[in-house]
């Protein structure tokens, strides 16, 4: 870096256009892709949370309810069907993964706002077994 901004400094970088053809676009992210499923590892869908934050937000449904599902962390392996809650206390929503477990420490219910997991958990209370499912559009 250093030597790129003396280069800048001192006149010896050259404009280069960028080429006109022949380039890709990216296509516009489809809310359906932003589906968590709970056959992937804890990781991958950590890394999905954050990159459809803001927009479109990973979601998953537990009942009747959507919700996204905006901060996580990766916790070390326990049992349990994928999507199934495994505990659920002020420090997150722990939920069984294809290899592993998540804790969901953010969430946000359809019409509601971004809350922590304690603040979420009064509002709408998850226990041991229940499951969350992809979002169905």
């Amino acid at each position: 870096i250093a030597n790129a901004l003396a280069l800048a400094r001192g006149e010896g970088l050259r404009r280069t256009p960028h080429p006109t053809e022949g380039v890709p676009h990216a296509q516009k992210i489809d809310k359906a892709e932003a589906a968590i499923d709970g056959r992937a590892s804890p990781a991958a869908i950590e890394r999905r949370q954050r990159a459809f934050d803001p927009f479109p937000g990973a979601t998953g449904v537990l009942g009747a309810d959507t919700i996204k599902c905006w901060r996580g962390e990766v916790v070390p392996g326990h049992g349990g069907v994928p999507g199934q809650v495994l505990a659920a206390d002020d420090a997150g929503i722990t939920v069984a993964c294809g290899e592993g477990a998540l804790r969901l420490t953010e969430l946000q219910r359809a019409g509601g706002k971004r809350l922590p997991a304690a603040p979420f958990l009064q509002g709408r209370p998850m226990a041991a077994g229940m499951v969350f499912a992809p979002r169905a559009d």
